[in-house]
């Protein structure tokens, strides 16, 4: 009976930068033949997710992130090399936060030819330049933009807006071609509608996530990125959220994202922060998890600490952002 030698090396290097996913095509080309990547799937080392596709690491449980990105690729290497990701898909390969955990594998066929969807793999049939992000194919930013922001649900059209503006991942020209984009597209009304939530100060998806939650249980916050001073007029820290309470002081709400604040390191420099936050006495200082993000504790917390008597009074986000200028004149 013939034994195979062990995966190719060069095989696993390249599967470990598309999700752990390779192609019938590449692994002929570092000598993995089909006899050979049938016998990896029936041990199970190898799962095949759709015909000319195999996962090299089926066993692994995917962050979020990694999980959209391995959508993309997914897309790309089952209708091979004239492919491009598009939408929600091009938005995680150029590294997009604020998308939903799960995503559809999604492409269009160069010239804008039909193609077959399979096992889950759609098809769009779009006609735009595409651009190589790492090693993939994908439509530019704005395109995406345009064609995800308008399928997208609020939380995650404002998520998203909030990334793309905090890390200034537009210029102006492709700011105004994602205006353009949007026009006429179904959805897009409800965009402009939404954009009006968008504040560039927030530093990460979850933070969005809270700020809108709050803003749904009548207790949006006054300010973002709340800077603390100590006596001296120091800047202390920053609150990720901020509501002035009637004598003065800030409520500040932290939110703890789970893939850095799990971290022994991080958990120490949390806590040093908090106790010279709580040291200069002009704050109460809040602490949240994405748990209490998603099942409302945040708002209702918040609330039970302002009381019946407090009425917002928010601070309007930094003016000046030609996206959302644009998109509150369409």
């Amino acid at each position: 009976m013939r034994r195979h030698g062990p995966v190719p090396p060069r095989l696993l290097a390249l599967a470990d930068g598309q999700g752990h996913l390779v192609s019938a095509a590449q692994c002929s080309a570092e000598g993995v033949s089909p006899n050979r990547r049938a016998s990896l799937v029936r041990a199970g080392t190898w799962t095949r997710p759709t015909h000319g596709v195999y996962d090299t690491a089926p066993a692994d449980v995917a962050a979020p992130d990694d999980a959209r990105r391995r959508a993309a690729w997914l897309g790309l290497l089952a209708l091979g090399p004239d492919a491009a990701a598009v939408g929600s898909c091009a938005l995680a390969l150029h590294g997009v936060r604020g998308l939903p955990s799960v995503v559809e594998p999604e492409v269009a066929l160069a010239g804008g030819r039909r193609g077959r969807p399979r096992d889950g793999i759609l098809v769009r049939r779009y006609e735009a330049p595409h651009v190589v992000v790492g090693t993939a194919r994908a439509v530019p930013l704005p395109v995406a933009l345009a064609q995800s922001l308008c399928r997208l649900p609020r939380r995650h059209v404002v998520a998203v807006l909030d990334d793309v503006l905090h890390r200034e991942l537009l210029d102006d020209g492709e700011t105004h071609r994602l205006v353009a984009a949007l026009a006429g597209r179904r959805g897009c009304r409800r965009v402009r509608l939404w954009s009006e939530l968008v504040d560039p100060r927030a530093e990460s998806p979850l933070e969005s996530y809270a700020r809108l939650v709050c803003v749904d249980a009548g207790v949006p916050p006054d300010d973002l990125q709340v800077v603390v001073r100590d006596a001296r007029g120091r800047p202390v820290a920053r609150g990720d959220l901020g509501w002035r309470l009637p004598d003065g002081r800030w409520l500040l709400a932290e939110i703890d994202g789970r893939e850095f604040h799990d971290v022994a390191e991080a958990l120490l420099h949390d806590r040093h922060r908090q106790n010279a936050l709580v040291a200069t006495r002009g704050v109460e200082v809040l602490r949240f998890a994405a748990e209490d993000v998603s099942d409302g504790s945040v708002a209702r917390t918040v609330r039970s600490v302002l009381g019946l008597h407090w009425r917002p009074s928010p601070t309007a986000p930094p003016t000046g952002n030609l996206l959302l200028e644009a998109l509150a004149m369409r």
